[in-house]
């Protein structure tokens, strides 16, 4: 069981690092689901052609940093809404994801490809790897500094000659290329392609940041507790008379129970 619960965490913690960026920022990334399913395609299709994890895992990362970078340009340079943008990017990945595979494999469905052995270890070292470097970026350098300014005071920013718009268009690429590698675990770990298989993951992701109290730890924990909430769902499918469909629910209210009870805890100590 805890196994499987870390399986299904390192893509949620790719995505909830990556977003972490964003989310202080001011510019919280809801295109999250996109990238990951970006990720997942690209890297599958690549090691379907040459075998190679490391071209993979880089095929993965360009495209949904290239779907980031288009999000930025619509929204930074052609003024479009933040949140219009960023579901357009869901919209765009899942419909090109179907129209290349069927132009590349001939098919719109599931693409199988062998599965790549000792991904999850080295995947869950990279992860928290990552995940303490975007405590340093954020809480550590200028750059995280004047990130957290963007959201909590812009004005200061541009008084000192800094666009914030560079540092939110930068944190959303960061997501992207954060969102690639997690949505590569998706597709390389199974050994196949499926339509969808980010599968509310990338929203998931959001929750885990705002649970996590935007901190990496936090996050960390948050993402963890979905996970687990996940993999008891999945096991007690099998020895449980219960509905299914309550069964299934239960990450979801478990992690929605845990976001209330978050929020409440500050206004008891106050």
């Amino acid at each position: 069981m805890l196994k499987s619960a870390v399986t299904v965490m390192i893509p949620l913690l790719f995505a909830a690092a990556g977003g972490l960026f964003p989310a202080v920022a001011g510019t919280l990334n809801i295109a999250l689901e996109g990238l990951l399913l970006a990720g997942a395609f690209s890297s599958l299709a690549v090691y379907h052609i040459t075998g190679s994890i490391a071209a993979a895992v880089t095929a993965a990362v360009i495209s949904a940093t290239a779907l980031s970078a288009l999000h930025v340009f619509a929204v930074f340079k052609l003024r479009a809404n933040l949140f219009i943008s960023a579901l357009a990017v869901n919209l765009l990945s899942s419909g090109l994801c179907v129209i290349l595979s069927d132009k590349i494999f001939r098919t719109r469905g599931v693409i199988v490809s062998e599965s790549a052995a000792g991904l999850q270890s080295r995947y869950i070292i990279a992860g928290i790897l990552m995940l303490a470097a975007a405590w340093l970026a954020v809480y550590k350098t200028p750059f995280g500094y004047r990130l957290r300014a963007c959201e909590k005071d812009s004005e200061a920013l541009v008084s000192l000659g800094i666009r914030p718009q560079v540092y939110q268009g930068a944190a959303l690429l960061v997501s992207g290329f954060f969102c690639g590698i997690g949505g590569s675990f998706l597709s390389l770990n199974l050994g196949a392609y499926v339509p969808g298989m980010s599968a509310g993951k990338g929203w998931i992701a959001l929750a885990v940041i705002f649970l996590g109290g935007r901190n990496p730890l936090g996050v960390l924990a948050a993402a963890f507790l979905f996970s687990l909430a996940e993999s008891i769902s999945n096991y007690a499918q099998g020895i449980m008379s219960l509905p299914a469909d309550f069964l299934l629910a239960f990450p979801y209210v478990t992690t929605l129970i845990a976001m209330i009870v978050i929020s409440i805890l500050p206004r008891k100590d106050s």
